[in-house]
């Protein structure tokens, strides 16, 4: 565990590492979200209730899956960096944070087509819902925090103590329709306990939410190669690179 975290001390390594890596999750990715899509959309049977209605189900839980854990990523990354000073897990925090958000609104957006037929509204201030109001504002201002000081370590250090004090709306998402009433349904997906679906639907959704989550590692390492690059312009081999490349 030390031995990595020194690794990662060297944005050289990182990049190298990443490079090898990203290819992987990119096929992985692509292979996933394909199989699930066709096996969601085409051969998953249709809700004995809501009908083919449920099928968004696909798109929402494995957004809201990754909105929550590309946060708590984002808390430890920035723990990372205020304890041990590695401005790669900086790097990393910084590019995860607008897919983050976008992963949020997918959700919030997709539940809210899905609460039309479901609920027969659009929006509702229901706690599941709130809470993950809450989150996209957090993410918003993890952003925002970025770019409002004239020092990016200054600016990083607010962003990493927000991303750190923010994740303890996690567990308020997670357990929020078990703590209050709520019109949000209990979870429907798991792997440690019983499936609250038939196989046949439970199946693709798996495979959905490991495709978002390969899309969601392989454009981390993307855009991380590219913030090292840019932060690193001025590194001897930065340069020796882009000497290589031209």
């Amino acid at each position: 565990m030390w031995a990595f975290i020194n690794k990662l001390r060297s944005p050289k390594w990182f990049y190298a590492i990443s490079a090898k890596l990203q290819p992987l999750f990119w096929v992985a990715a692509t292979l996933l979200l394909l199989v699930g899509t066709v096996w969601g959309l085409a051969f998953a049977p249709a809700d004995y209730q809501q009908g083919n209605s449920f099928r968004i189900i696909y798109v929402h839980v494995p957004a809201a899956f990754l909105a929550q854990s590309i946060f708590v990523s984002m808390a430890v990354s920035g723990l990372v960096f205020m304890v041990w000073k590695i401005k790669v897990a900086d790097m990393v925090a910084t590019v995860m944070a607008p897919l983050g958000a976008a992963m949020t609104f997918v959700a919030l957006f997709s539940g809210a087509v899905w609460g039309v037929p479901t609920w027969g509204t659009w929006w509702m201030w229901d706690a599941r819902l709130t809470s993950m109001l809450i989150l996209l504002f957090l993410y918003l201002g993890v952003i925002a925090l970025r770019g409002a000081f004239s020092s990016r370590d200054s600016g990083s250090r607010a962003a990493s103590v927000l991303a750190m004090v923010g994740v303890i709306n996690i567990p308020i998402i997670k357990y929020s329709v078990d703590w209050w009433y709520t019109l949000h349904q209990p979870a429907t997906f798991t792997i440690t306990g019983r499936a609250a679906m038939t196989m046949d639907m439970w199946a693709p959704l798996l495979i959905m939410v490991l495709g978002f989550y390969s899309f969601f590692i392989a454009l981390t390492l993307m855009r991380t190669r590219s913030e090292i690059l840019r932060r690193e312009a001025n590194k001897r081999w930065v340069r020796e690179l882009a000497e290589e490349t031209n």
